[in-house]
């Protein structure tokens, strides 16, 4: 079973085994065609590789099937994709073009991460594709999906092995 995230009306919505949550995605909503910087979504499916989160926040790991690592300061993940590290998790300091995973605002606090454009990687075709924490009011993200805390915590604690997050296109 695979969690859907696709238009419903006006807005977002994820999917899973009967339930239904808002969900956030990308600037430019979800489209085939991919790029680094793009705003877009990726449609298609995607395997969960792992959970990152912060314990400084969560305390105890999130319940879920899936393998979870707690994230520090100096996390980060590498979008420059003229660097060997493009789409891979890197430790700050770096020098390249990369995304910190330790945010000041609550969007990392829980990184569900995608297996988009990672087997194998390709240079430009999109980098840390993650389901993560939305944004008051579920403002739109740079290509990832997004829940509510509450909401993505629910769907980890009901989700299978082999589950995938698929972005329905428009």
């Amino acid at each position: 079973m695979d969690l859907i995230v696709q238009r419903i009306g006006g807005g977002w919505e994820a999917s899973y085994d009967g339930k239904t949550w808002r969900a956030g995605v990308g600037y430019n909503g979800i489209q085939r065609d991919k790029a680094e910087g793009d705003g877009v979504s990726p449609a298609g499916c995607w395997p969960i590789r792992r959970v990152l989160y912060r314990a400084d926040k969560l305390g105890a790991p999130p319940h879920s099937v899936f393998t979870t690592a707690a994230i520090d300061p100096q996390d980060g993940w590498c979008d420059a994709p003229e660097h060997p590290d493009y789409n891979r998790p890197v430790r700050l300091p770096f020098a390249a073009s990369r995304e910190e995973l330790w945010r000041q605002d609550d969007r990392y606090d829980i990184v569900v991460v995608l297996g988009h454009n990672d087997n194998p990687i390709i240079p430009g075709g999109g980098s840390a594709i993650f389901l993560h924490v939305a944004s008051p009011g579920y403002g739109s993200t740079a290509g990832c999906a997004s829940m509510t805390h509450d909401d993505l915590l629910e769907f980890l604690v009901m989700a299978a092995p082999g589950t995938r997050l698929c972005f329905q296109g428009e």
